[in-house]
């Protein structure tokens, strides 16, 4: 690259570089359209879907166990049943003793969202559950 050294600026009359003057007008108006995308390779080729196993696809059974605990009292327990699940007194009453008893009893069964919303539930009445799934 040439030395400017000692020239001067016809701009300004300092000395420094002389600007260089780029003709825009020969550029082009709009860039050029980015490239056509190419054929992925093997490698790149996305994996292909396995069919549905209808086996697995169905939703498994999962239960909600209540436990049982030193602080809820047996007729809190039995109205917490009946209140969440519906279940009429001497169910509730059933599995209340159960609770009592065996120290557990499975309150409710279904679809894992739904036995885990079971289990959530009983948290926030103060009781002790757990979710399992079914054999």
């Amino acid at each position: 690259m040439p030395s400017h050294e000692g020239e001067r600026n016809g701009a300004t009359g300092r000395p420094g570089p002389v600007p260089v003057i780029v003709d825009v007008m020969s550029q082009p108006a709009t860039p050029a359209a980015p490239a056509a995308p190419t054929a992925p390779t093997i490698d790149e080729q996305p994996a292909q879907e396995l069919a549905p196993d209808p086996v697995a696809n169905r939703a498994r059974p999962w239960r909600c166990v209540v436990h049982d605990d030193p602080v809820n009292l047996m007729t809190y327990v039995t109205w917490v049943f009946r209140t969440y699940f519906g279940y009429p007194e001497t169910k509730a009453r059933s599995l209340m003793l159960q609770v009592h008893e065996r120290g557990r009893a499975v309150v409710s069964s279904g679809g894992r969202e739904a036995v885990e919303a079971d289990a959530t539930a009983m948290h926030g009445f103060g009781l002790w559950a757990t979710i399992e799934e079914e054999n």
